[in-house]
């Protein structure tokens, strides 16, 4: 089906197109999945708005003291090839080394991935885990949305058809030990059955999020105190993690079935837990 094509110059000249088009305007970034939707017909837009020549959005990290800057057009691969997501957000980088092949991390941007609010996006949990913020600018101005608000349900967020992400952020803070892991069917090229961020501060504290175990992916704060409690028992632990993952709503697709992603949870939860403290204890000492 025929389309239009349009490379504004400004953030102005994208928000007036997506407007005046209503739903039939679709923007492109990394195009990973817009370009896919559209060849196989599940998608038929009447304008693509590119974003790439667009001055005020980039695809820069920039660290302005208190926050990590990810702007809209960042790629996974400079994602994963920054020393300060390495070193302050391991989650993050644990991520974005696998989403997809080589090819599509070149070209896939983090924006675009929490724009399609997938229940199984990989990097929206180490995001929420790590209390990212994402800017939107539309007609009506700018706004911020804590990502933990974003998201309303599969494929669907607070996000109007007429805004546009323009950047990520994420707030700079005390030593943390934060760590991701996923179960799929494969290693490459294969969207997760099950996904755990984890973050752990010095003081014991605990943020989980998950993905794939529910219709958004969510984020869960750890209340019960025992990780900085030395006194703390191992059946007390694991009461505990499992009170985390009875958060977990999963169902029975082609990539699992429900009882299986419940128990990857726990397990995977348990294991990224074990890495974050690695993490943090070596962050410490260097």
């Amino acid at each position: 089906m025929p389309f239009e094509y349009v490379a504004p110059a400004s953030l102005a000249a994208a928000v007036d197109l997506l407007a005046a088009r209503g739903g039939t305007a679709r923007a492109l970034a990394g195009g990973t999945d817009l370009l896919v939707r559209m060849h196989n017909g599940a998608w038929r837009p009447g304008v693509v708005v590119d974003l790439k020549r667009v001055r005020e959005i980039s695809g820069a990290i920039v660290d302005t003291g208190a926050t990590l800057r990810i702007g809209a057009l960042t790629t996974m691969a400079r994602v994963c090839a920054d020393a300060t997501v390495a070193r302050v957000f391991p989650a993050l980088a644990d991520a974005a080394a696998v989403v997809g092949s080589v090819q599509i991390r070149n070209r896939a941007t983090v924006a675009g991935n929490i724009c399609m609010a997938s229940p199984a996006g990989d990097t929206a949990p180490p995001l929420l885990v790590y209390d990212a913020v994402v800017h939107l600018a539309g007609p009506h101005g700018a706004r911020s949305v804590p990502l933990n608000e974003f998201f309303t349900g599969p494929g669907t967020s607070v996000r109007r058809h007429d805004e546009i992400m323009t950047s990520t952020e994420l707030p700079l803070g005390p030593h943390t030990g934060g760590a991701w892991l996923r179960v799929s069917r494969r290693n490459g090229l294969d969207l997760s059955s099950v996904s755990v961020a984890c973050l752990l501060e010095q003081t014991g504290a605990v943020r989980f999020a998950f993905g794939a175990v529910g219709p958004t992916p969510f984020l869960v704060r750890d209340e019960s105190g025992v990780w900085g409690d030395e006194t703390a028992r191992d059946h007390q632990r694991d009461a505990a993690l499992e009170r985390i993952v009875s958060h977990c709503r999963p169902i029975t697709d082609i990539r699992a079935g429900s009882a299986y992603r419940r128990a990857m949870a726990l397990v995977l939860a348990r294991r990224a837990l074990a890495m974050a403290r690695e993490r943090l204890h070596r962050s410490l000492a260097s």
